[in-house]
């Protein structure tokens, strides 16, 4: 019996695998008890070598993907998100609705933040770019930690085409989020619209430094001068 092509990729980076890093990486995840990513799998790969084996396959689409993206394995599904972003990318508007479709269908498998990073600004915001952005309201709202941080990651997209809405929007939404990860997502989009326009940034600091999390504000004034940025953490504006 021929061997599937994501058979053949799950063997390839099971054999580039190294049991200390594997290690190391489980660590530094956090996937032990009671951790955001309890009970995620590692086999000890760095991203530039999964990003290498992927040059090699050519082509691949939607359908032989999903089995990876549905691995207990995390460089596999790493492989698996990277290989949707480049179908998305390169593909006609049947294929980019395809990967949209099947990303959000399959969200309980994108369940760390390395793996929302690299795929949610350039799928879920590259679908979203043109198009009603309905969707990112309900994922803000959603129970699931990742798929409210794929809401905020996905206006990195339209942060870097100057649409600042959303992000603000959905920034308001998750001011009281209870995840450490998502104060760390949202105060980077903030940053980000910075960078762009700070008055807009200014504004909405202006009205939420008060109630936002320390750690949210924190990540949103980095940048800022050092006399500015303590005027921030003290509330005085």
């Amino acid at each position: 019996m021929k061997t599937s092509v994501a058979a053949e990729i799950s063997a390839r980076l099971r054999q580039l695998g190294d049991p200390e890093r594997a290690r190391l990486l489980q660590r530094f995840f956090k996937t032990g008890p009671g951790e955001y990513a309890e009970g995620d799998c590692f086999i000890g790969l760095k991203v530039p070598q999964v990003r290498l084996l992927l040059r090699e396959y050519r082509g691949l689409t939607p359908t032989d993907i999903l089995p990876l993206l549905m691995s207990p394995i995390h460089e596999e599904r790493l492989f698996a998100l990277l290989a949707l972003v480049r179908c998305f990318e390169k593909g006609d508007e049947t294929t980019r609705e395809q990967v949209y479709a099947l990303y959000l269908a399959n969200t309980d498998h994108i369940n760390n933040w390395d793996l929302v990073d690299i795929s949610a600004p350039r799928i879920v915001g590259g679908f979203l770019l043109e198009r009603d952005r309905g969707q990112l309201d309900l994922l803000a709202r959603s129970e699931s930690l990742w798929e409210r941080r794929i809401a905020i990651l996905a206006t990195f997209t339209f942060i870097s085409h100057n649409q600042f809405e959303e992000v603000l929007l959905i920034a308001r939404q998750l001011l009281h989020d209870r995840e450490d990860l998502i104060h760390k997502a949202v105060g980077w989009m903030l940053r980000e619209v910075g960078k762009r326009e700070m008055a807009a940034l200014e504004s909405f600091l202006k009205k939420h430094c008060r109630v936002m999390p320390r750690t949210m504000l924190r990540y949103a004034i980095e940048k800022f001068p050092e006399e500015k940025r303590l005027m921030y953490l003290k509330g005085e504006y």
